[in-house]
């Protein structure tokens, strides 16, 4: 992809995204500088909560952006039964919200913004999982070997829950980690013109 002498910044510290990033083959740079609080009103709906808080990551950069300069910042949210789950709090909460997956089909929404001195565009991708029963062992064993607090849900698709307990998914692999790189990448083309 020609940048048109663009530098893009990654505003993540996942390794999960600067991973899927690195995927397009493009040049960039990461800056986790921010002062966004991850909060969002109650009466927004839910399938707009990624978009207002990846956006709001994106205005929380912790400096104005050069002219030359593109940055990427994401927010991804599972949503099941219209229960919003974002990264659990305690082991507890991480126990709870597999539990609540198990046997059950969910959405995941991962949203991108991508913002320069002059325009920020935001755009989302859902994504559907089906997870098989789980039993508290499968629960607990995944929970306590690797430790998902950082992850929406509470669990990451890459990892081992993912192996034994996914049967099916509709959409893209990538939303579900946590970047959906189709999208960033269409949306680079047009954001670059």
């Amino acid at each position: 992809m020609d940048l048109k002498g663009k530098k893009i910044i990654l505003g993540s510290n996942s390794p999960r995204r600067k991973e899927l990033i690195a995927g397009l083959d493009i040049e960039f740079t990461v800056d986790t500088g921010n002062t966004f609080e991850e909060v969002y009103g109650p009466e927004t709906p839910h399938e707009q909560i990624p978009e207002v808080l990846s956006e709001g990551k994106s205005y929380g950069f912790h400096r104005p952006l050069e002219n030359d300069e593109i940055l990427i910042t994401s927010d991804t949210l599972v949503l099941c039964e219209d229960r919003v789950m974002g990264k659990p709090q305690s082991r507890e909460d991480a126990v709870d919200m597999i539990r609540f997956l198990s046997g059950r089909s969910h959405k995941v929404i991962t949203a991108v913004t991508l913002r320069d001195s002059q325009k920020c565009h935001t755009s989302s991708d859902t994504a559907i999982v089906h997870f098989k029963e789980l039993t508290d062992n499968e629960i607990e064993y995944y929970i306590d070997t690797y430790k998902p607090f950082d992850k929406a849900g509470a669990y990451g698709i890459q990892e081992w829950i993912g192996y034994i307990g996914i049967g099916k998914i509709e959409g893209s692999y990538f939303t579900i980690m946590g970047l959906p790189v189709h999208l960033v990448y269409q949306e680079l083309l047009k954001f670059i013109g």
